[in-house]
């Protein structure tokens, strides 16, 4: 009966080409190691840079100025068209493609966005308030003004612009097929926003007004003047997870007011030890709240 008489020692076959490509493999392996092109280490740098955290700009007299530094940030609210939705004070987020972020060391525009649910400031959900010039001039933002939202991602030698256009049969969001929104590094009228009163029948004497910190707002795009929108019900696998999708669309009720999806808060820092975010301060109870237990209560008058 025949049997493999060979031992792991013996050499056969191509032997010598497989040591020579064994060793030129190692070569490689080593080489990139050393200039850092590994793909584990690409991908820690890339996270490092995206979640590293960041420092808000704290508002003095309560709203928000250019050169701010701040956390776009749509409400908590329940989603009432869709059964599955995610919850929670959701952020803008910087999202790249995940291919392209294991390729490059640097962001590729232009570059995607998505809504997550993280309240802390890092680099990819900070945002710098432009004035119309790209400047940071320090000067209220006011409602109806056009202002431009950029990101620098955790880099310092780049800055993205909130930009968006109209949608097109091969341009469109991925889940919605509504008008993207997307970061790109050119300066064009594409990238100008407005911030709007939540109220439709006041939102002309508001025209010229400050804009409010932490307080919903609504931010329309200049352009084709659809509003900022995150679709809770739309989810999107990205880089960092599971997350939500985010286009230029504005959904009106029955009453032809935006609903709460299109609702946005520039979130500042808080002047207070242990706090991030103004998310992180919790608001007093309304005066009056106890009224109807103590009516309640035996023995009231």
């Amino acid at each position: 009966m025949a049997q493999n008489l060979y031992g792991h020692g013996v050499r056969i076959g191509n032997w010598n080409e497989d040591v020579y490509l064994e060793e030129e493999l190692m070569k490689d392996f080593l080489e990139k190691r050393d200039k850092g092109q590994l793909l584990i280490q690409r991908n820690r740098r890339m996270k490092e840079m995206f979640l590293r955290p960041t420092q808000l700009s704290v508002s003095e007299d309560g709203y928000v100025h250019t050169g701010d530094k701040v956390m776009l940030v749509n409400p908590d609210h329940p989603e009432m068209e869709a059964d599955l939705f995610l919850r929670g004070d959701l952020s803008l987020c910087l999202t790249p493609d995940e291919i392209r972020a294991h390729l490059s060391d640097q962001l590729e525009v232009p570059c995607g966005l998505s809504a997550a649910p993280t309240t802390s400031p890092v680099g990819r959900n900070t945002f710098i308030l432009l004035s119309e010039d790209g400047e940071a001039t320090g000067q209220v933002l006011r409602f109806g003004q056009n202002f431009r939202i950029g990101i620098t991602g955790g880099f310092e030698d780049k800055m993205l612009f909130l930009t968006s256009d109209h949608r097109t049969l091969l341009k469109s969001s991925k889940r919605s097929w509504l008008q993207e929104v997307y970061l790109t590094d050119e300066v064009s009228y594409l990238s100008c926003w407005q911030a709007a009163f939540l109220d439709p029948q006041l939102r002309l004497e508001y025209e010229g007004l400050p804009v409010p910190a932490n307080a919903s707002i609504l931010i329309n795009h200049c352009h084709t003047n659809r509003g900022l929108v995150a679709h809770r019900h739309l989810f999107l696998r990205t880089y960092f997870g599971k997350e939500v999708e985010v286009a230029a669309h504005t959904h009106l009720d029955s009453h032809r007011v935006e609903k709460p999806r299109n609702h946005w808060m520039l979130v500042t820092g808080s002047p207070r030890k242990g706090s991030l975010t103004m998310l992180d301060v919790r608001r007093p109870p309304a005066e009056g709240t106890h009224a109807p237990e103590q009516a309640a209560a035996p023995g009231a008058q």
